[in-house]
């Protein structure tokens, strides 16, 4: 025989809001123990919190005054009486009366009035019935197993007690963890110039908290971890600072002596969003696009976990002396939960030189790579594989160089009404690169006026493609141009994902389409 259990409705973790008596418990609990928590770890005090407060229910239920209920009782009108297999419901006896079975001579039914108002009738003074041998009460329930709840419910009950602090004035965040504002410790002015100066000393930084706080005096039976805490909250808000640690790692610099490259986006990488609908792109299109994997594609990128990614660079990224922070490669690279800058090291894996790297995650791109640029020989449409390291703040990068030869490449000369020529001249190459895409550039000071040109003009994005591929078709006997080649020509002079040129090649009737993504331009249809 099974036992009577106190099971909660089975969609109790999921409907759990989190209410102002759970702000106020997970106040109490930062304050007793002075430690600031993640919106994880809250989750599961909460999670302890609610289930000690459930048990707590069933054991007021088990003990609320009342007789429990057998059938073979006689129970008197006014008594009190408890209902184990009616989830512990609780009632009075109003009224009995004598029993209709002929075979129960002493068979009585009480009519009972719960504390909803509601009746029922139950049997009494019946000495045969399964409820007189009542079975073991058992409070086992999986939905009451705290590590259980945890592993099912708690990223999901941990989101909604982050979107309900994130809301309340009275709790801070810092690198993911929380606390109440009210019971930070006090940082001074005097305490900020001095972290001020610490940071310079070190070029800037980045340094982490704890090797600030040995020069800041602050009282020594402050928590130490309540005083990074408040610490890190002061110079948040000091605008003089800036948050770059990875998720997990709080790591300060100061912001005047950042690159200008990660404060302000490079004016290469700026996109000035061109509409189209992605869904009008073929499918042979779609899978081009996914496999350019330019970050800023709105197609749907699916998502990857690999341990090394290579990429092919395009003019801006190279000149800007960047990489792409795409759906493939985003997860290589050090992230953060409120950091829009995070410092890291990049690592040469030919000579294990190492060099720092920024993420600028809402830009979606990671800056540094200037110099690597320059010293590899790489230009656009060179080969390129990011690697993930085995030490934490480090990525790797690799480029495939050796011996130099002399190679055919498309070229880019500025000519005399100042605009793109394209002619295919023999260069010097020490790198691997995509045939497609390689494009050399002598002179990018050059090529930076048709930039200013464009801006000042206002260069309808159209008029732009059509140029590049009337530019890139001279190049073939058949005047054919593959799409991968006038993306990466038309981004020698406007920052452009592939979606909006591939769209544009699907929708006019003087692109003309001669199978397998290559394009021809048709002078008769444009008039």
């Amino acid at each position: 025989m099974t036992g009577l259990t106190f099971n909660l409705k089975e969609d109790f973790w999921e409907s759990v809001s989190i209410e102002e008596n759970d702000i106020e418990f997970l106040y109490n609990h930062l304050l007793e123990y002075e430690t600031p928590r993640t919106a994880a770890e809250l989750a599961g005090f909460l999670i302890d919190e609610k289930i000690r407060a459930e048990r707590q229910s069933i054991k007021e239920k088990r003990s609320a005054g009342g007789e429990i209920y057998y059938p073979k009782n006689e129970y008197d009108v006014g008594a009190s009486i408890i209902f184990p297999s009616q989830g512990w419901r609780k009632g009075v006896v109003a009224e009995k009366r004598s029993g209709y079975n002929p075979d129960i001579a002493s068979l009585e039914v009480i009519r009972v009035e719960f504390e909803s108002g509601k009746f029922g009738e139950f049997a009494s003074k019946l000495a045969d019935h399964l409820l007189n041998d009542p079975p073991p009460i058992q409070d086992d329930d999986g939905l009451l197993d705290p590590s259980g709840v945890l592993e099912t419910h708690g990223e999901e009950i941990a989101n909604k007690i982050r979107e309900r602090l994130k809301n309340s004035d009275e709790f801070v965040e810092i690198a993911g963890r929380w606390f109440p504002k009210a019971l930070l410790v006090e940082i001074n002015v005097g305490h900020l110039n001095l972290a001020e100066a610490i940071l310079e000393m070190e070029g800037g930084g980045p340094l982490p908290t704890t090797r600030l706080l040995e020069t800041i005096d602050l009282s020594a039976e402050i928590n130490d971890t309540l005083a990074a805490f408040s610490l890190d909250y002061a110079l948040w808000k000091d605008e003089r600072f800036d948050e770059v640690g990875p998720a997990g790692e709080i790591l300060w610099f100061l912001r005047r002596l950042e690159p200008p490259q990660v404060q302000e986006t490079p004016g290469h990488l700026r996109y000035f969003k061109i509409e189209y609908e992605p869904a009008d792109l073929s499918e042979d299109m779609q899978i081009l696009e996914i496999s350019l994997d330019d970050e800023l594609s709105e197609i749907d990128m699916p998502p990857v976990s690999r341990e090394a990614v290579d990429i092919k660079l395009i003019y801006p990224h190279w000149r800007a002396g960047t990489l792409p922070l795409s759906s493939r490669l985003r997860h290589l690279f050090p992230m953060a939960y409120q950091a829009p800058r995070i410092r890291f090291i990049l690592v040469d894996g030919e000579t294990g030189e190492k060099f720092p790297g920024w993420v600028v995650q809402r830009e979606k791109y990671v800056y540094g790579l200037s110099e690597y640029y320059n010293e590899k020989g790489l230009f656009p449409g060179s080969l390129m594989t990011i690697r993930r390291s085995e030490t934490p703040g480090e990525v790797i990068v690799e480029a495939d160089t050796g011996r130099e030869v002399r190679e055919w490449l498309r070229t880019v000369l500025i000519g005399s009404d100042g605009n793109i020529v394209l002619a295919m001249l023999k260069q010097n190459v020490s790198s691997a690169f995509d045939d497609r895409m390689a494009i050399s550039v002598p002179d990018p000071d050059a090529l930076d006026t048709v930039w200013e040109k464009n801006r000042k003009e206002r260069t309808p994005f159209e008029k732009i493609v059509v140029k590049t591929l009337r530019e890139l078709s001279k190049l073939t006997p058949q005047g054919n141009v593959h799409a991968s080649e006038l993306y990466a020509a038309v981004n020698l002079s406007r920052r452009t994902p592939p979606g909006p040129i591939l769209a544009l090649l699907n929708s006019r009737p003087w692109f003309s389409h001669v199978g397998d993504l290559y394009f021809k331009l048709d002078d008769a249809a444009q008039h």
